[in-house]
């Protein structure tokens, strides 16, 4: 069962010094579910696939994400907000609003790889931004973004 959670997060940048990472303060009500188990069997599942996983339009027409393409599209979600975080300004306001295609790369190691090519939507603007980025994923690792 999904339950709405309260998460706040303060963000500190360092201004004057060449670029440094800014310092994060994130503080979270409720408690967040276990995810390990999926996150294992979406593993599993990709890494037996004879063929590579290719998808398109998550979420449909009709705002819909089938179970078997919910992890493509947190995936997604996850490194967006990478992508938005690097790419944002202070006029600017970007939501990831859909996956147009995703393809996984064949890899000889034990990470998944995957490209997206993704729509940004600028809400100020109202534009639609398409995205690519190449996307590594291990379940006891997490997401890199590798190429946006």
């Amino acid at each position: 069962q999904d339950s709405t959670l309260s998460c706040t997060a303060e963000v500190l940048y360092h201004l004057g010094s060449p670029s440094p990472a800014p310092a994060v303060q994130v503080t979270l009500e409720g408690e967040l579910r276990a995810t390990a188990g999926a996150d294992q069997l979406f593993y599993h599942r990709v890494r037996s696939l004879e063929q590579e996983l290719l998808a398109e339009d998550i979420p449909d027409s009709q705002g819909g994400v089938s179970p078997e393409m919910e992890p493509l599209h947190l995936l997604a979600w996850v490194a967006s907000g990478y992508v938005i975080w690097q790419n944002s300004t202070e006029s600017t306001r970007l939501q990831l609003a859909q996956v147009k295609r995703v393809k996984q790369v064949r890899r000889r190691d034990e990470y998944l790889e995957f490209d997206y090519l993704v729509l940004l939507h600028e809400l100020v603007s109202q534009e639609i931004i398409p995205w690519q980025m190449r996307v590594l994923w291990h379940p006891q690792h997490g997401v890199q973004v590798t190429q946006a």
